[in-house]
C-alpha cells in the first residue's frame, strides 16, 4: 500500500512560484509512475503533469507546460512540482498520485493511490 501527502500549498501572489511537495510514506518501491493533478472550484479534477518515478521522462499539460517542472529526490522519497509565473487560473486543490503500471498518465483512471490534496490559492 502507497501513502502519499502533499506539501507546500498555501496563498501566492500572481506572477510568483510554488513549489509542492509529494513525499511517499510507504510503498514506493511499487511505484512506477508519479502523477500530479489539480481541482478548480466548480471543475472536474485535471491533469497537470507526470513523470516516471525512477527516470527521466516527465509530461506536462498545455496550461503549465513551459512554467513547470516535476522533480524527484529518491533519496527523501519525495516528489515536486514547482509551477512559474502563477496566474489566477492556478487556483485549485493540487494532488498527487501513484501507479504501478504504465496506463496513460492523463488519466485519473490510470492511477492506483491518491494523497489528499493541498489548496493553492493565487492572489492578484
Amino acid at each position: 500500500q502507497v501513502q502519499l501527502e502533499e506539501f507546500g500549498g498555501g496563498v501566492v501572489q500572481a506572477g510568483s512560484s510554488v513549489r509542492l511537495s509529494c513525499k511517499v510514506s510507504e510503498g514506493g518501491y511499487t511505484m512506477y509512475q508519479v502523477g500530479w493533478f489539480r481541482q478548480a472550484p466548480g471543475k472536474e479534477r485535471e491533469f497537470v503533469a507526470a513523470g516516471t518515478w525512477r527516470g527521466q521522462n516527465t509530461y506536462y499539460s498545455d496550461s503549465v507546460r513551459g512554467r513547470c517542472t516535476f522533480t524527484r529526490d529518491l533519496a527523501k522519497s519525495t516528489g515536486y512540482l514547482q509551477i512559474n509565473n502563477l496566474k489566477p487560473d492556478d487556483t485549485a486543490v493540487y494532488y498527487c498520485a501513484a501507479q504501478q503500471d504504465s496506463y496513460d498518465w492523463r488519466l485519473e483512471s490510470s492511477y492506483d493511490w491518491w494523497g489528499q490534496g493541498t489548496q493553492v490559492t493565487i492572489s492578484a
